[in-house]
């Protein structure tokens, strides 16, 4: 079976949405800013990506941006109270704030914004200690 390796974000402009991901606390330095490829690696070795449309365009020429939300990423906080400092952080900073933090039906401290490429980005706490 192949196992996930990575999620893979395509972005008009690598500093802007970079400046969003360090906003959750993900460190990618400020030099990366002007790459074209920038590659995060989770502790358990998971890789989030970023790549500019202009390099995708080089080896996929009749790429076109996917239109609606297709795909949503999460983050875990610590506790449901990093849940509602991320997204003052986030939307203070000028970007959407789709759902203000609120407290899910199943047991989850929830909210969603978007990053700069207009990406759903849930950020979620288990309210209790979810069930193994």
């Amino acid at each position: 079976m192949a196992k996930p390796d990575l999620v893979g974000l395509v972005v008009q402009d690598m500093a802007q949405a970079l400046k969003f991901y360090r906003l959750i606390g993900l460190e990618i330095s400020t030099e990366m800013d002007a790459e074209d490829h920038v590659e995060f690696r989770t502790e358990g070795g998971f890789r989030l990506t970023w790549d500019t449309v202009d390099l995708v365009k080089r080896f996929h020429p009749h790429w076109k941006p996917a239109e609606g939300h297709r795909m949503g990423l999460a983050f875990l906080c610590e506790d449901p109270e990093e849940v509602d400092r991320l997204y003052s952080r986030i939307t203070d900073a000028g970007y959407v704030g789709v759902r203000p933090p609120w407290a899910a039906f199943w047991g989850q401290r929830y909210a969603i914004v978007q990053d700069a490429d207009g990406n759903l980005v849930d950020l979620f706490a288990w309210m209790n200690t979810p069930e193994p």
